[in-house]
Formats: C-alpha cells, sequence, structure tokens
C-alpha cells in the first residue's frame, strides 16, 4: 500500500513540473512575440478595366492597399503611364484611368506600388508591382487579310467542289467568347456558290 502511495505521490509531482515548465514557456513566447514587427502585405483589388468606357473621365479601376497604419502614409504609384493614364488619389490608394483605354492598342499596364511617410519620402514598405488588365468588348468587324481572292472550278465539277478559301480576321480578344468569331456568307452569286465557317 505505502508503495502505491509513493508511486502516486511521484507521478503528481512529475506532472506539476511539467504544468510549471509550460507555462513558463507560454509566459516567455507570449512575450518574445509581443516585442516582434508584425510583417505587412500589401492588398488589393483585382486591377481590370474596361475598355472603350464612354461614361465621364476619370474611371476607377481599384484600389492598392497596405496593412500600415501611419496617419502621414501617402500612396504613390510608378511604371509606365503613370501619373498620366493613371492615377493614384494618395490617402485611400484608389486608382483611376483619365484616358479611354483601347485593348486592340494596349491591353496590360504593369505598374509599382508605393507607400511612403509624406514627412521625409521614407519607404513604409517594400513596393510591390501590379498589373491593370484591359477587359476587351466586341468592338471590331473582321476585316479580310487580302483585297481579291481568286478561284476557279472545272467546268462540270460536282456540287460541293471547293472553289477557293477566303480568310477574315477579327482584332477583338479570341478568348471571349464570340468576340473574335467570324463567319461567311455569301451575297452575290448564292444561286451558285456557298460558304462554309471556315472559309
Amino acid at each position: 500500500m505505502d508503495h502505491l502511495i509513493l508511486l502516486f505521490l511521484l507521478l503528481f509531482a512529475v506532472a506539476f513540473a511539467d504544468k510549471e515548465s509550460q507555462k513558463k514557456t507560454q509566459t516567455l513566447s507570449s512575450k518574445n512575440s509581443s516585442h516582434k514587427r508584425l510583417k505587412r502585405d500589401w492588398i488589393w483589388n483585382q486591377m481590370h478595366i474596361k475598355e472603350e468606357i464612354d461614361t465621364p473621365l476619370p474611371h476607377h479601376v481599384g484600389k492598392i492597399t497596405s496593412s500600415v497604419r501611419n496617419n502621414n502614409a501617402k500612396y504613390i504609384i510608378e511604371g509606365e503611364y503613370a501619373n498620366t493614364i493613371f492615377k493614384v488619389e494618395e490617402t485611400t490608394g484608389d486608382v483611376y484611368a483619365f484616358e479611354r483605354l483601347d485593348r486592340e492598342k494596349k491591353s496590360e499596364y504593369e505598374l509599382t506600388a508605393l507607400i511612403i511617410d509624406r514627412r521625409n519620402n521614407q519607404s513604409l514598405e517594400p513596393p510591390s508591382r501590379f498589373i491593370i488588365k484591359v477587359y476587351d468588348i466586341n468592338d471590331n468587324v473582321p476585316v479580310f487579310v487580302q483585297k481579291v481572292f481568286n478561284g476557279s472550278v472545272p467546268e462540270m465539277s460536282p456540287v460541293g467542289t471547293s472553289v477557293t478559301k477566303v480568310t477574315a480576321v477579327d482584332a477583338d480578344d479570341p478568348t471571349v467568347s464570340g468576340h473574335a468569331t467570324v463567319s461567311y456568307q455569301v451575297i452575290k452569286g448564292d444561286e451558285y456558290f456557298t460558304i462554309d465557317d471556315s472559309g
């Protein structure tokens, strides 16, 4: 019986010592974490804008946001077309386009976001690159790749004999359903000839 009591007391002492050790570890780790600098990250919405928007300028593109909390923080953007076509509202991070964009001329723009302290122009975060994509609208008509296509067919050929092939192209984005799809139609001579979707 004495052995059982002794064994019980021994296990109790070991468990109590382990619990005290865990408390010390938690206290130390919480003290250390309170002195660590929290990692901040740039955060923003996806940047995109439709081409050829016909509402009054400027057009809202998106928002760059940092988790930095500083009353003197100021957003700026750099890169091609920064502060010409694209401008950022320095206190909110809202990005605006000041021109109507044409996807067929340029489909995306690469810019750099910065957040600085307006008192000394020191960076509060490392710069971060972002891309503004221009979304396509179906605003182009198909055009033939050449002015004249010549064809010939032997007389008395059976119906369905191939005469020639024509090709037209559309400058709109082929990845958007229907925007660059080309179909063909014979508008003169259709009593003799037909054309399929491949030209």
